[in-house]
C-alpha cells in the first residue's frame, strides 16, 4: 500500500509538530506527500495551509505572520487563517480582494504537538487517558524522520516476537524467544485494543534507573491500543507499580518516510527518575528497531493471499491491522494502490 495514494488516509488527524517550534515564524512539513505551512496566529491558534501562494507558486513558508495573517514572503499577499486571501498590496485598493484562496486544512493542539487533517476526519485525535489522569508525568521524547513506510512501525508495535532478537541489547531475552504473542484482541471502531505478557531481561544502568528493577529479569504485562492509521498507545505496567504508557505516532511524509513523534506518561516523579534516563533508554529501545525498519520494504501488502510475505501465528495483531485497512479502503470506494500497479 502507498499511502499517499490513498484518499481516506487524509481523513486522519496526525501529529506534526511540537507546539514549541510554532515560534512566530511559519514552519513547513511534507504530510502524505503534500506540502504544508504551520503557523500561528495572533491570537494563539495553529492554522495550517498548503506550502504553495496561489499568486506565483513561492512557499508561504519562506513568509512571515502578521497579526492574524500569513504574508507571503515574495509579494506580500496576505491570508487569513481560512486560507482566503484578504490583501493584494499592488492594487490601487489592497482589500479589494474576491475570490482568491489557498487551500487551507484543520488543525488543532494537544499534548503538546499540532495535529493535522488534510481532509473531513473520519474519526478524533486519539484519547489518551493518562494525560488527564492525576499521579503521571509527561515526557517528550523523539521528533525525527525515518526512512521507513508509516505502517511498518505500527505492525512492529504488536509484534512481540521481534522482542528476544531486535531487543537483545537492551531488554530481550533471546533464552525464551517463544511468546504467545498478543491475546484477546478487541476491535474498536478504528484499531483495537490487545494484552500481552512476557518475561524480560532490563540490561544496562539506564536501563534498571528507568525501570528502577532490582535484577535484571523482570515481566511486563502491556496494554498495546492502536489507533487507525499510524498511531499506538502502549502501557506496559511492571510488577513493582511502575506504569509506563508509550504514545507512538508514524506520520506519513511520504511513502518512503515517516515522521516518528514519541512522548511517554509515567506515574513517578523526576526525582525518583529523571527524564533524561526515561529517554535515553527508549531511545536505545528505539534505535535497534529502527535498524531493522528502514531496512524493510515500504510498500506493505494488505491481501492475504499476496504471497510476498509469510506469516506467522505471532503475526497475528498485524494481520488483523491489514485486513482492517483493507476493509477501509473498500468501505470509501479505493483499491489498494502498489508501487508499479
Amino acid at each position: 500500500m502507498l499511502v499517499t495514494k490513498q484518499p481516506v488516509l487524509r481523513r486522519f488527524w496526525y501529529p506534526v509538530m511540537p507546539s514549541s517550534r510554532l515560534d512566530g515564524e511559519p514552519a513547513p512539513f511534507t504530510l502524505l506527500g503534500t506540502d504544508i505551512v504551520l503557523w500561528r496566529s495572533e491570537s494563539g491558534e495553529p492554522a495550517c495551509f498548503r506550502d504553495r501562494c496561489c499568486h506565483r507558486t513561492a512557499k508561504l513558508s519562506l513568509g512571515f505572520v502578521e497579526g492574524d495573517r500569513l504574508v507571503c514572503g515574495y509579494h506580500g499577499w496576505s491570508y487569513r487563517a481560512d486560507g482566503v486571501c484578504v490583501r493584494i498590496p499592488q492594487r490601487e485598493n489592497p482589500e479589494n480582494v474576491a475570490g482568491v484562496r489557498v487551500p487551507a486544512y484543520r488543525a488543532a493542539e494537544r499534548y503538546g504537538y499540532i495535529w493535522v487533517a488534510l481532509d473531513e476526519p473520519l474519526t478524533d485525535i486519539p484519547e489518551v487517558p493518562e494525560a488527564s489522569q492525576p499521579g503521571f508525568r509527561q515526557v517528550d521524547q523523539f521528533y525525527e524522520p525515518w526512512n521507513i513506510a508509516a505502517f511498518r512501525l505500527m505492525e512492529n508495535s504488536f509484534d512481540a516476537a521481534h522482542i528476544a532478537f531486535v531487543h537483545r541489547g537492551t531488554f530481550g531475552n533471546m533464552e525464551r524467544p517463544r511468546t504467545d504473542g498478543h491475546r484477546d484482541i478487541k476491535p474498536t471502531a478504528y484499531g483495537f485494543e490487545a494484552v500481552n505478557e512476557s518475561r524480560v531481561k532490563v540490561r544496562g544502568d539506564v536501563a534498571h534507573r528507568a525501570v528502577y528493577t532490582d535484577g535484571e529479569d523482570t515481566v511486563r504485562r502491556t496494554l498495546n491500543t492502536w489507533y487507525m492509521p499510524f498511531a499506538r498507545r502502549l502501557a506496559i505496567h511492571y510488577p513493582h507499580g511502575l506504569i509506563h504508557t508509550i504514545i507512538t505516532c508514524a506520520t506519513p511524509m511520504t511513502d518512503r518516510s515517516s515522521m516518528i513523534v514519541q512522548w511517554v506518561y509515567r506515574n513517578d516523579t523526576e526525582e525518583q527518575v529523571s527524564s533524561a534516563d526515561v529517554v535515553a533508554f527508549d531511545r536505545a529501545v528505539t534505535l535497534e528497531d529502527k535498524r531493522i525498519l528502514e531496512s524493510c520494504d515500504a510498500d506493505v501488502p494488505l491481501a492475504d493471499t499476496d504471497g510476498e510475505e509469510m506469516h506467522m501465528r505471532t503475526d497475528y495483531p498485524g494481520v488483523v491491522m491489514r485486513r482492517m485497512l483493507a476493509k477501509l479502503l473498500a468501505d470509501h470506494g479505493e483499491t489498494e494502490q502498489r508501487a508499479g500497479g
